[in-house]
């Protein structure tokens, strides 16, 4: 029986996921129309949409490995890039291209300014939601597509699927590994800790709360519960009525993110590899202490960037090398459920 406490707060949810709606309508205004492919969209495409700034060096392999997965079409917003990203995205023939110089931080870092395309474009239709540092992986994903895992979900009434954002990086000081530009970044960001993870259901929002990692252990050691968040739930079966709350980590409404079973058992999962620590990270991090526009509370985490201009050795005796998806598995990191 539903108490009083549960609808009032179920209330103030959905007026919440009103106004971020509206906020995205209102945003709409600041996102500049660059190249429009949309129209070739069909219904069964999957689609990625995605806010990049400066990402040039990784937008090669980024589109090569979710193409081979199967998305069909890309929507970025480019946020003021002066490397180049802008021009090449629009040269790509499965690219739709949105340019912006309004505050990153100020739409909600970005999520604003998806969530208008993601009205217009993703209702009805699965979507990817990602960062460039971030490549999505599932069990099976080298010999099973994007489109077999979605129609999996769907038999199995599952509209959200949920991954654990995992931190990559080299052996060795972070500004000194050997990547070229575009090239696969897991030639040298082939690490990452397997067993110092923490995890807590949000009763408000019903999200995982898990945290952790290379970061937890090299950069909040001392305030382990200020580490940053790593659970997301980044592919949703859209409905133009959705509205992720804080980047991809939780969403509205809260039935989103119950990407697990609470019955004990487990449920299919995902993982982020994420390539943060590319050497290009240095120059990166002293850009982003002077924007300020990537953290919400610049106070926290001024001291874990200015840390990263010291061109840390972020491994340690305890790191793993990575060897594919199965071993996530069984390090308990990702699972297969019941997709066999």
């Amino acid at each position: 029986m539903k108490t009083a406490h549960d609808l009032l707060q179920r209330y103030k949810l959905r007026l919440r996921r009103r106004r971020y709606l509206l906020r995205a309508w209102r945003k709409r205004w600041q996102l500049c129309r660059n190249t429009d492919r949309t129209d070739k969209i069909t219904p069964d495409t999957i689609l990625c949409f995605s806010t990049v700034r400066n990402e040039r060096h990784r937008l090669p392999f980024f589109l090569f490995h979710h193409r081979q997965l199967g998305v069909g079409h890309f929507l970025f917003v480019d946020n003021g890039s002066d490397d180049g990203t802008a021009d090449y995205l629009s040269n790509q023939d499965d690219v739709s291209l949105w340019t912006t110089q309004h505050s990153y931080r100020l739409s909600r870092f970005g999520a604003d300014w998806l969530a208008w395309l993601q009205i217009k474009y993703g209702h009805g239709k699965w979507c990817l939601t990602l960062d460039a540092d971030e490549i999505f992986i599932y069990p099976y994903y080298k010999t099973r597509s994007l489109h077999a895992l979605v129609s999996w979900l769907e038999a199995e009434e599952e509209v959200s699927f949920g991954a654990l954002m995992l931190d990559m990086y080299p052996k060795g000081p972070i500004g000194a590994s050997d990547v070229a530009p575009g090239a696969d970044p897991f030639k040298a960001l082939s690490w990452f800790d397997s067993g110092n993870y923490t995890i807590e259901r949000q009763s408000k929002l019903h999200n995982l709360w898990i945290q952790g990692g290379v970061r937890s252990r090299c950069f909040f050691h001392h305030e382990p519960r200020k580490a940053p968040t790593l659970s997301k739930t980044p592919l949703v079966k859209w409905n133009r009525r959705f509205a992720y709350v804080s980047s991809t980590h939780s969403l509205l409404p809260r039935r989103l993110n119950e990407v697990y079973d609470t019955g004990g058992g487990e449920k299919i999962s995902g993982i982020l590899l994420h390539t943060k620590f590319l050497p290009s990270i240095v120059q990166k991090s002293a850009e982003d202490l002077d924007r300020k526009q990537h953290f919400e509370n610049s106070h926290l985490y001024e001291s874990y960037y200015k840390s990263l201009l010291d061109n840390p050795n972020l491994w340690c005796s305890e790191s793993q090398k990575f060897t594919g998806w199965r071993q996530l598995e069984k390090s308990g990191l990702m699972s297969r459920g019941g997709w066999i």
